[in-house]
């Protein structure tokens, strides 16, 4: 019985490694790529539809600070897009708009796993986790028209080219085609060996803009357009798909007080930049 206590001492003594092995292993960061889809919630899509689903990519840093919190920086590229045609809604169908847009997103993100997790360790290999953050990202609507790819922004199809007054008196100025997003979503991520990471995640963008979409407010009339032929025609497009037009001024075209959004699902691979010891992390 003593020679057993005093080997395994012995062991201990030499080899204080073998026993703090897992516990004192901590991910420093990792780096990766994530591929998945994106979809569109606004104007042309208000009851959350998923419709139109495009493609997205996105690549992200991430420091871990902890085995439980971590700070992430991302970068993305999607479509985003929508039609009225695909609405049921008899209003939608008769206002017959219309959009898609590229999206550049740079953003930064909390990280906050549930369990703790520590590459390498096959004792902490999983965990979900919830994140949030913020950031920003451009975007440029455009539409089509006979074939041709048609820019929105620069039509002032709700009047900002024209400095037009609503009722309130209130003049409408062109948007900009950079705005402010904040990520919120959650995941999961599996530690397959000590320098490979799979995740997947679900994230919802609330942003800062009701023009994603080109369409936000009130229609201003076909007559305040001075006559120009496309700008005109894009501003009301009901007339496309019925005899009346509905594109009267001070009529409901969008709803502003809620703005654009964008979900992004996404399935990732990551590699540790390194892992070393420290027995006193937790």
């Amino acid at each position: 019985m003593k020679k057993a206590v005093f080997s395994i001492l012995f062991t201990g003594a030499l080899f204080p490694s073998v026993f703090a092995q897992n516990e004192s292993i901590q991910q420093k960061g990792d780096i990766g790529f994530t591929i998945g889809a994106s979809q569109y919630f606004g104007d042309l899509n208000p009851r959350s539809s998923i419709k139109n689903i495009k493609p997205a990519f996105g690549i992200f840093y991430r420091k871990q600070f902890t085995n439980y919190l971590g700070l992430r920086i991302s970068g993305h590229y999607t479509e985003l897009g929508f039609s009225d045609a695909d609405s049921k809604a008899p209003f939608q169908q008769a206002r017959n708009l219309s959009f898609q847009t590229k999206v550049w997103e740079a953003a930064i993100h909390g990280d906050f796993n549930f369990y703790k997790y520590v590459p390498g360790d096959p004792s902490y290999p999983f965990t979900p986790y919830i994140t949030f953050g913020l950031g920003v990202f451009g975007f440029n609507p455009y539409t089509e028209l006979n074939g041709d790819k048609i820019y929105l922004h620069d039509l002032g199809t709700e009047g900002q080219n024209i400095g037009y007054a609503d009722a309130s008196g209130k003049k409408r100025k062109p948007y900009k085609k950079t705005a402010v997003c904040m990520p919120f979503g959650i995941g999961v991520k599996y530690n397959v060996s000590k320098n490979l990471n799979l995740s997947f995640q679900i994230g919802q963008r609330l942003t800062l803009t009701d023009y994603l979409d080109d369409v936000s407010t009130t229609y201003v009339g076909a007559d305040k357009f001075g006559g120009e032929p496309t700008a005109t025609q894009l501003q009301d497009r009901s007339l496309e798909v019925q005899p009346t037009a509905i594109g009267v001024e001070g009529r409901q075209r969008g709803w502003s007080k809620q703005k654009d959004q964008y979900m992004i699902a996404e399935i990732g691979i990551s590699f540790n930049i390194k892992s070393y010891r420290c027995p006193n992390s937790y």
